[in-house]
């Protein structure tokens, strides 16, 4: 199991942290995890993976996937594949409490670097998928024969848009800025001829 020795504080630290007491959210904690729940849930994942990253980044401390539980009212084999998600998504981590014998559970504090992380393994390789299916769709059509101009020219359209937020992605992949200049203007005039020219 991959995991790291939680101090506290900074990196390298000495000072040793008590593991959290349990207790019911506050008030304005279930507000704020339901809001990341819900955020989480729109952009198509599920709505208790964003529970849970709430909590374990608003507490600032590692949780045992027990506390997890009673604090957020999941069953323990809910908890577990959740939790397994997440590691796989790279934004919780898991951690181990000097003289303690149970994994705990942190959040990834630098957001930047964890959406980078989950657009890279997510929205980059659908957005290929999309791109090689665009590609396959015009090569049909033309092979077809019979189609209208209109009709393929709009189809390219479609494939200059993806070649657009492809590049975007891997931009903000690489440099954590997304440019979408190019996403915008793919559908005005002209647009076509340009992304025919980057290639």
């Amino acid at each position: 199991m991959k995991g790291y020795l939680w101090t506290g504080g900074d990196p390298g630290s000495q000072k040793t942290v008590a593991p959290p007491q349990n207790g019911r959210l506050a008030p304005w904690e279930a507000i704020a995890v339901e809001a990341v729940g819900n955020v989480i849930e729109f952009w198509g994942f599920k709505r208790n993976q964003g529970r849970v990253w709430g909590l374990l980044y608003l507490r600032g401390e590692p949780l045992t996937a027990g506390e997890i539980e009673r604090e957020l009212d999941l069953s323990k084999g809910g908890v577990s594949m959740l939790l397994r998600d997440l590691e796989h998504w790279g934004v919780i981590q898991r951690v181990r409490v000097p003289q303690d014998t149970v994994w705990r559970y942190a959040a990834e504090t630098d957001l930047v670097r964890m959406v980078t992380h989950v657009v890279e393994e997510r929205e980059a390789a659908f957005v290929t998928r999309i791109r090689a299916d665009l590609s396959e769709a015009r090569r049909l059509a033309e092979g077809a024969g019979g189609v209208q101009a209109e009709k393929l020219r709009r189809l390219e359209r479609m494939a200059v848009l993806a070649d657009h937020v492809e590049r975007a992605l891997r931009l903000f992949i690489k440099t954590s800025r997304l440019d979408v200049g190019g996403v915008l203007g793919a559908f005005r005039d002209g647009a076509l001829s340009r992304g025919k020219g980057e290639r």
